[in-house]
């Protein structure tokens, strides 16, 4: 644990510009903007996919401990509070916006957006950043823990309630389906956890990579079928300009409302910092499976750009944050 807490800090500047991944997501939307899956191949494609996202949430829930959860309801207070910032005030912030900038962007994209604001935190970044912050490591794992399990019921949920607000309708059998594909291979990962625990830990570097081809196929196979439908010529440049800097904004609301509750509350700093990243912080690894389940169809490209756009957004916001936190923290050791 101690190693890994030490590798926090090359775990946020890995994924700086150029981050590996990031250009592998490019990778993929290229190849799909000029080699669309069709045909036999787009639904192997789909089966792939699934059955990655299958494999994807159970080894989640065969790698929470669930010790670090049990132990992190000890601090109630926190906890509630960055649950609440996450479920509550992230996805009211975004149907506020949404309400207030209507025009500024087609309904489509909207929904991408207010699905993100419905989305978990995520684990290995945020606890990477509290590293590094100097703040709270061990509520940062139980905070990050809690969050993805609370995702997994309450995204889908979420996502209905707010795409209802806004004026559209997200089918009940995308809450099944979520149920069935992501749901179950988690519980049935996370009750599998005292046989299989040690050779997930062995294996966890692989395990990793498998996350990340998830992603990688899942956004190949949508952007393939936005593609097709003619996402790009629907997709003008000013509208993902203005897209980016909704994210840069929304960021910018939570990041503010998070450091604000933390000392209206009178929390020490170093747990100030575990209500800021993991508060402010939304899950790519959860978020593009879940919105393949949720979004089947040619507007799932759409859908998924605010959620690639505020992770890398986050990403480079953070780490000047974090900085500032344990520049602060050490002024006053």
């Amino acid at each position: 644990m101690r190693r890994a807490l030490a590798c926090g800090p090359c775990y946020v500047l890995k994924n700086l510009l150029p981050d590996p991944f990031l250009l592998a997501l490019f990778a993929a939307l290229g190849l799909a903007a000029v080699l669309p899956a069709t045909g036999v191949f787009a639904v192997a494609v789909d089966w792939l996919t699934s059955l990655t996202v299958v494999l994807l949430f159970f080894f989640h829930g065969a790698k929470l401990a669930r010790e670090a959860v049990v132990a992190g309801l000890l601090h109630w207070r926190l906890h509630l509070l960055i649950m609440a910032c996450t479920f509550v005030c992230f996805p009211l912030l975004g149907l506020l916006l949404s309400w207030l900038l209507a025009p500024w962007l087609s309904p489509v994209l909207w929904t991408g957006v207010l699905f993100l604001a419905a989305l978990p935190s995520t684990v290995q970044s945020s606890i990477a950043f509290v590293s590094l912050a100097k703040g709270n490591v061990p509520a940062a794992v139980a905070a990050a823990s809690a969050s993805q399990v609370l995702g997994v019921l309450l995204t889908p949920l979420l996502v209905s309630g707010l795409a209802g607000a806004q004026g559209a309708d997200l089918p009940l059998g995308g809450i099944g389906k979520v149920a069935l594909l992501i749901l179950l291979p988690f519980v049935v990962g996370h009750l599998l956890r005292p046989w299989i625990g040690d050779w997930v830990a062995r294996h966890k570097a692989a395990i990793a990579y498998s996350d990340r081809t998830t992603i990688l196929l899942a956004i190949y196979g949508a952007f393939s079928a936005a593609t097709l439908e003619g996402l790009w010529s629907r997709l003008p440049l000013a509208d993902l300009g203005v897209l980016t800097g909704l994210c840069l904004v929304l960021l910018a609301l939570v990041l503010l409302l998070t450091r604000s509750l933390a000392r209206l509350g009178g929390f020490a700093p170093a747990d100030e910092a575990v209500i800021v990243f993991c508060g402010s912080k939304k899950s790519l690894v959860q978020g593009v499976p879940m919105a393949r389940v949720l979004f089947p169809g040619p507007d799932l490209g759409l859908i998924l750009l605010p959620v690639m756009i505020f992770h890398q957004v986050q990403l480079m916001a953070c780490v000047f944050i974090a900085r500032r936190y344990a520049r602060a923290a050490e002024a006053q050791a």
